[in-house]
């Protein structure tokens, strides 16, 4: 009888233990370990709108902050990772060797291809870059179009064997495909990736994105491809202009996502120019041309070279330390889609626009380019 008291006893204090922790004022919530913003505490008001909504902004608070929750996060993602060698959350897909890969924003639609871009939507996508092309021609500006690849496209063979494709073609094959023969500079940095693959890794294990090393290969595809438009554009850096540095961090976007920041670990790859860099950030201040914020502008003082505006994503992000170097001022945006009033103001001489390819599926083109002459 006392052993089942004890149990009872143990069962109750297990439950009501996160909130005695929060009474004391422990906070459970780690947003540095699961890479997001936690949800902030709801403000209280004597208005029925403020009040009605209360309820479940406490809630969310509540489950985002009650005691001891960043060490249960952590012990449930390690012992489905570990324990059980799956992925503790359906956003992540856990490979092999701790390569994590992405499986929202139908990145594994995207891998496995079961469902390739529609007729119309190809059309709709090339009409959209043909146009932006056709009238930063008639104002004497340079255009390249790319689609960065997602760590699928490169590292198939560290997915699970349970998830295999079923079609050919990726959608950005379908979109390529399109654009030959219209004279649009489509960039295509897959072969390039796939030999420099079989020297070095180009992407991070646990993060989504390409690594320094393999941003830098797409880098020299692009600015390649933007020489034979515009000679006056330097060309690009050569891997002897860099170090190779390998940094032991802690994981990173990926495993935020299941909760294991604070416990995997990732090797950088990286590259340190021996060569003093020139572009300085000059709007926001004190931000990395890297940053993945809306704009970004850099500028390199006293150049005559040629100017820039880049649309572009997270990927287009890592392009950024190493295209700031052949422009006097590049203006970086975060959106994929295509502004001509930006062009306007700008006046550059270049544009590039980036998109990673699973976003071809859930984008729909736009581009407000005047059409005609």
């Amino acid at each position: 009888m006392d052993a089942r008291k004890a149990q009872i006893a143990l069962f109750l204090a297990l439950i009501v233990a996160p909130l005695g922790a929060n009474l004391a004022g422990l906070d459970g919530a780690n947003p540095r370990a699961e890479n997001r913003a936690m949800a902030a505490f709801p403000p209280l008001a004597w208005r029925f709108g403020t009040m009605a909504a209360f309820p479940s902004a406490f809630t969310a608070w509540f489950e985002d902050h009650f005691g001891f929750r960043a060490t249960l996060v952590r012990w449930s993602g390690q012992i489905r990772y570990f324990g059980l060698g799956v992925s503790p959350s359906a956003g992540v897909v856990k490979g092999t060797g701790d390569w994590l890969f992405y499986g929202d924003d139908a990145g594994m639609d995207d891998y496995v291809r079961e469902t390739p871009l529609a007729e119309e939507d190809v059309a709709e996508w090339r009409e959209s870059i043909v146009r932006s092309r056709d009238w930063l021609r008639t104002q004497h500006i340079a255009f390249a179009f790319m689609i960065a690849p997602d760590k699928h496209v490169l590292y198939p063979e560290a997915l699970p064997v349970s998830i295999r494709p079923i079609g050919r073609a990726y959608r950005m094959d379908q979109l390529y495909g399109a654009l030959h023969g219209t004279g649009v500079t489509a960039v295509d940095v897959r072969p390039a990736l796939h030999a420099a693959k079989a020297r070095e890794a180009l992407y991070e294990k646990t993060d989504t994105h390409w690594n320094e090393r393999g941003a830098f290969v797409a880098y020299q595809q692009l600015i390649a491809a933007i020489r034979k438009d515009v000679p006056s554009v330097p060309p690009a850096w050569t891997r002897e202009d860099f170090e190779d540095v390998a940094q032991d961090t802690e994981a990173m976007d990926l495993a935020g996502m299941i909760g294991l920041k604070d416990v995997l670990r990732e090797t950088r790859l990286r590259l340190s120019p021996r060569r003093p860099r020139q572009a300085r950030v000059v709007e926001p201040v004190g931000y990395e041309a890297s940053a993945n914020v809306g704009r970004i502008v850099t500028e390199i003082p006293g150049s005559t070279l040629p100017c820039a505006v880049v649309f572009r994503d997270s990927f287009g992000s890592g392009l950024a330390p190493f295209l700031s170097e052949h422009f006097r001022r590049v203006v970086y945006l975060w959106q994929n889609n295509f502004d001509a009033d930006v062009i306007r103001e700008e006046r550059p001489d270049v544009v590039i626009q980036e998109i990673v390819g699973r976003r071809l599926l859930r984008m729909s083109p736009y581009s407000n380019a005047p059409a005609g002459p």
